[in-house]
């Protein structure tokens, strides 16, 4: 956001976009409230949510995807380089299950690696969380996860605020691992895990891989509101299966010119071709035409 804003700035240099990185939860509420023009969220809001928003708007509010944030998992285990975590396994280490590096079942995930007999310390958002809600979401359907989705952790591990919490705690501490968006992990230069996909393939993270996990989610919201639902077993080969999307949440009739001209940047050719920089991986095709539909963008 703050790459966007910088360039947006020197397309329009008489314009400027002020945005305070607050969370999903405390986004979704400042928006409602009518603190802010948008949101930007990496979960939908609840229909409890939805139906104060669209009061706020005087119409229907909106979800927009607009970039694709794939969920790493950082670990600090430096004897396993390239380590390899499926569903399950990852199910296991963050409900409490599998304590220890050297566990079975990931030793069969890992073959011929140096797993060290410590104890695996495990890292999570104590806020509410986008990134936590989508992270749930995919061990709830591909791995045996023991509780609901939700934005507000439910396993194990110790709690640190926002994703610069996460990664600076992975970073500091020995043997950790924590789930935090790629961007903020690559960033810190943290390995990551490869994650095995429901084709078998343990896929390494990277926006390519994130973007094709995308490819087989489904919008399922109506009348402009692009909603997804994704696929987190999707057999796409190559897919890495642990993604979420962000989206700007804004009223459907919108009549402020400098929210609209923010928006179409972002889903215009300048907004995405830059991503891959950042650790973040663009939009499928299909799902950007739509969005740009949605805006009116021509570029």
């Amino acid at each position: 956001m703050d790459a966007w804003r910088a360039d947006f700035q020197r397309i329009h240099p008489d314009l400027e976009v002020q945005y305070e990185p607050s969370g999903s939860d405390a986004g979704i509420r400042d928006f409602i409230t009518g603190k802010t023009s948008f949101a930007g969220s990496d979960v939908a809001m609840r229909p409890d949510e939805q139906v104060r928003a669209d009061r706020r708007c005087g119409s229907r509010a909106v979800h927009l995807p607009m970039v694709v944030g794939p969920i790493a998992l950082a670990h600090n285990l430096q004897s396993v380089p390239n380590l390899r975590l499926s569903p399950a396994t990852m199910s296991g280490i963050f409900s409490g299950r599998i304590t220890r590096w050297d566990a079975p079942e990931i030793a069969a995930e890992n073959h011929g690696a140096s797993l060290p007999h410590t104890g695996i310390r495990v890292f999570h958002r104590s806020d509410e969380s986008g990134t936590t809600h989508n992270f749930t979401t995919y061990l709830k359907a591909a791995g045996r996860w023991p509780y609901q989705p939700s934005r507000r952790w439910t396993g194990t591990g110790e709690g640190v605020t926002g994703s610069t919490g996460v990664t600076e705690a992975v970073q500091d501490t020995t043997d950790s691992i924590g789930y935090v968006e790629y961007d903020f992990a690559s960033n810190a230069g943290l390995r990551t895990a490869h994650v095995r996909n429901a084709a078998g393939e343990f896929i390494p993270l990277s926006p390519q891989s994130a973007t094709s996990a995308l490819e087989s989610a489904r919008v399922v919201g109506g009348h402009g509101d692009l909603v997804l639902q994704f696929d987190y077993l999707t057999r796409t080969k190559g897919a890495y299966p642990i993604v979420l999307v962000t989206y700007e949440i804004t009223c459907s009739r919108n009549s402020d010119p400098l929210v609209q001209a923010f928006l179409r940047y972002m889903a215009g050719d300048a907004g995405q071709s830059s991503l891959a920089l950042y650790g973040y991986a663009p939009l499928p095709r299909d799902l950007l035409a739509q969005v740009r539909t949605q805006l009116g963008v021509t570029d």
